[in-house]
């Protein structure tokens, strides 16, 4: 079953919907079935320096002055999932570079553990996944070559497509090119979809599985 993930590495609720949907891509293959993931970009905002800044500020700006209240219960819910996110060191960065690295990645068959790793870049360890120098470094880590300038008109295609599709928030997962999950449902949710997949592969156009569940839109997340 081939199912394409639209997501971008500075949304939490992408990070958690990940996980969600890991365990229940394994509970799938573990009953026979083969997943075919493919990662895909989608900018919250397009317009973020390359340099980055501080992430709660922007977040303040954005939403008022009580983000940490907000942000908690984001937090909260990473952790049940067993994920460490940090707000108060993150940074907001373009994510433009960091999709680039993914689409090299996919190609040389690590897509997933990268955006993995991204994903702990930013919300872990306090990482600008905008900086060439740290996401040359990370590259590293995961076994990518990141030496070459390829794959940037191939974000920028997907981008497109995203748009086309008429995705405006993420996380999104598109199975088979036309039957959506949005948002981070639960990994129950996730089961049902795949079985749901299996019996009505071939209708088309996009159908909706599921009622959208918490996601990023809008250039922010309101967490």
């Amino acid at each position: 079953m081939k199912v394409e993930i639209f997501s971008d590495i500075v949304c939490p609720w992408c990070y958690i919907g990940h996980a969600r949907f890991a365990r229940a891509a394994d509970r799938f293959r573990a009953k026979g079935g083969i997943v075919d993931i493919t990662m895909r970009p989608f900018q919250l905002n397009p317009d973020a320096p390359t340099e980055g800044e501080p992430l709660l500020p922007a977040l303040e700006r954005k939403f008022g002055g009580n983000v940490a209240q907000m942000t908690s219960r984001v937090t909260g819910v990473a952790a049940e999932e067993g994920l460490d996110v940090r707000f108060e060191q993150a940074i907001s960065a373009n994510t433009f570079e960091a999709h680039r690295l993914v689409e090299l990645a996919t190609r040389q068959g690590r897509g997933q553990e990268t955006v993995d790793r991204l994903f702990r870049a930013h919300f872990t360890d306090g990482l600008n996944v905008g900086d060439q120098d740290v996401l040359t470094k990370l590259a590293a880590e995961v076994g990518v070559d990141y030496s070459s300038g390829e794959g940037a008109q191939e974000v920028r295609e997907q981008l497109d497509r995203a748009r086309a599709l008429g995705i405006t928030g993420v996380p999104l997962f598109l199975f088979e090119g036309q039957f959506a999950v949005s948002g981070a449902q639960p990994a129950e949710t996730f089961d049902a979809a795949f079985d749901e997949v299996a019996a009505r592969t071939g209708q088309t156009p996009v159908t909706v599985l599921a009622d959208p569940a918490d996601g990023c839109d809008d250039g922010y997340c309101a967490v």
